[in-house]
């Protein structure tokens, strides 16, 4: 049996991947440790309520005395985290709690994964790994042409790609002067079930089936790659189980879209498959967010040279997968977006 400590599991991709791990495999257990901010949310493991392979522990990750009694509980194979703040506009709103959870946060992580299986007479007792769930965005934005490449230099241009950049420099710097069992995977947009809808594709699903504005950027040709997150989710495991000690693996879709081209799709797909009609006119071009990047491009060549891993769904299935999900999970969708996460959606896109 392997244990693993998955932070932020409550979380969009964070519960995706703990619901594909135990549909995966009978032989592991997952303490799964959420604060359960406005993002994370227990309905996303529903599923798994008696589960003896699921331990939900509500808790911060920059709790150093909570996660050391969890490594002295439990005898963790992996640790992986995915616990962050995420949103762009909240961390030019709110930088300061970005840095305490993405960057104070994964250094107190880091700490009590050392603290329980490293001395300096033996290193490592046991063979622990560590991975970190990182994001294309700490790379800053390309021009027309070229990839993210692993030795890219990075240049995050906002607040939560710069407290994302240095919680991936604390991990390497804990790699690299402690011999702690490493790993970093930085992927490209995810999208699919259980996204909270402050984010593109979610928000414009709720929006067109409420007849809300459907909110633009600039002028919308902001270019992103796009990974169906279970495919992220194999990725990981992947990465976990076969991935070279120290290594930083890309992982993308080659599924270049602009912004306007998945409003357009997400409108299409409703008026096709809804008996209601939404129209082009609830596009609502909006100021331009700062420090905005013109255009993600990820290469996950050597994810897929080295470890076999390739992007299964393609966009067009994925994105219609996904827009079926939130139709037929209205439900889900009409929890998450009432009270005070209606209010803070409804200010950051006025």
């Amino acid at each position: 049996m392997k244990t693993y400590l998955v932070t932020g599991g409550a979380g969009f991709i964070g519960s995706n991947f703990v619901l594909y791990m135990l549909d995966k495999y009978f032989d592991v257990k997952i303490v799964n440790l959420d604060s359960l901010t406005y993002a994370g949310n227990l309905e996303n493991l529903k599923s798994l309520e008696k589960n003896p392979h699921h331990i939900f522990v509500k808790g911060d990750i920059g709790d150093a005395e909570l996660v050391s009694d969890l490594f002295k509980k439990y005898s963790f194979d992996y640790v992986v985290n995915f616990a962050a703040e995420s949103h762009v506009d909240r961390s030019i709103k709110e930088p300061e709690l970005f840095a305490k959870t993405n960057v104070m946060g994964t250094v107190n992580l880091l700490n009590c994964t050392k603290n329980a299986w490293y001395t300096e007479e033996n290193g490592w007792a046991k063979g622990v790994k560590y991975l970190q769930v990182s994001t294309d965005e700490v790379y800053g934005s390309l021009g027309d042409t070229g990839f993210f490449m692993e030795d890219t230099p990075l240049d995050p241009h906002s607040p939560y790609s710069a407290s994302k950049a240095g919680a991936d420099f604390m991990v390497k710097a804990y790699g690299d002067t402690f011999q702690m069992p490493i790993n970093i995977t930085r992927c490209s947009n995810n999208y699919g079930p259980y996204q909270f809808p402050e984010k593109l594709v979610p928000l414009l699903i709720n929006n067109c089936l409420n007849h809300k504005d459907l909110p633009i950027y600039g002028d919308g040709l902001n270019v992103r790659d796009w990974l169906f997150v279970a495919d992220h989710c194999k990725a990981i495991d992947m990465v976990l189980r076969q991935g070279v000690l120290g290594e930083v693996y890309n992982v993308g879709g080659h599924n270049e879209r602009t912004n306007l081209q998945i409003i357009k799709k997400v409108i299409s797909y409703i008026n096709e498959n809804v008996d209601e009609e939404v129209t082009e006119k609830l596009m609502t071009y909006v100021e331009d967010r700062k420090g905005h990047d013109k255009r993600y491009g990820i290469a996950p060549d050597k994810i897929k040279a080295d470890l076999g891993w390739y992007p299964e769904t393609t966009f067009e299935v994925g994105i219609e997968k996904t827009i079926k999900w939130y139709l037929d999970n209205k439900e889900w969708m009409a929890n998450v977006t009432t009270g005070d996460y209606q209010k803070y959606i409804t200010k950051m896109y006025k």
